[in-house]
This record gives structure tokens, C-alpha cells and sequence, in this order.
């Protein structure tokens, strides 16, 4: 799955970032479901709000971790499309 830079990843009704205080880590809890998050994929994941864009996530990362805006563009893009392909989270255009 490809997606472009317009496109606003949304975390569904049902679904939620959620801190372990137990374990000590995140959890990204859906129906049925509990997905152990890394650092990178909880970042990724508080960046979603529901009214940035696919692009303005990735810059805002790329920004806050000095990192090369292809990198994070291709690792963002590739962890949001397996939570979409899972429905997880949903695009909107």
C-alpha cells in the first residue's frame, strides 16, 4: 500500500494509544486486540490526530529527530499501511 502525503491517518472509534503502567511500555489497544509498541511506532502514533496529514506527520518527525525525510516518509508509511492493512487505523483524503 502506497500512501500519499495528503492522505490523514485516523485512529477509529474502538481503538487506543494506551500506557502499560504494569509492563512500563505502550500498547495500541483495539477490539480483541493489544499491539506492544517500540519507540518509534508510539511516536509515529502520537503524531495521528485525525486532522494532520500523512505529511505533516512525517515532517514533524523528520524535524523532531533530525532524521532524513525519505527515511521517515518510507519506515512511516510501511508501519501506518500494516495498522491500516490490519484495520487498525483508517485514511481519510
Amino acid at each position: 500500500m502506497s500512501l500519499s502525503p495528503d492522505q490523514i491517518p485516523v485512529i477509529p472509534r474502538g481503538v487506543r494509544l494506551h500506557f502499560d503502567k504494569v509492563r512500563q511500555f505502550w500498547v495500541l489497544l483495539a477490539p480483541e486486540r493489544a499491539i506492544s509498541l517500540d519507540p518509534i511506532g508510539q511516536a509515529i502514533l502520537e503524531q495521528i490526530d485525525g486532522t494532520r496529514s500523512f505529511g505533516a506527520i512525517t515532517t514533524a518527525l523528520c524535524q523532531k529527530y533530525d532524521a532524513p525525510e525519505d527515511q521517515i516518509a518510507g519506515d512511516c508509511a510501511r508501519f501506518v499501511s500494516g495498522l491500516v492493512n490490519r484495520r487498525i487505523l483508517e485514511l481519510r483524503t
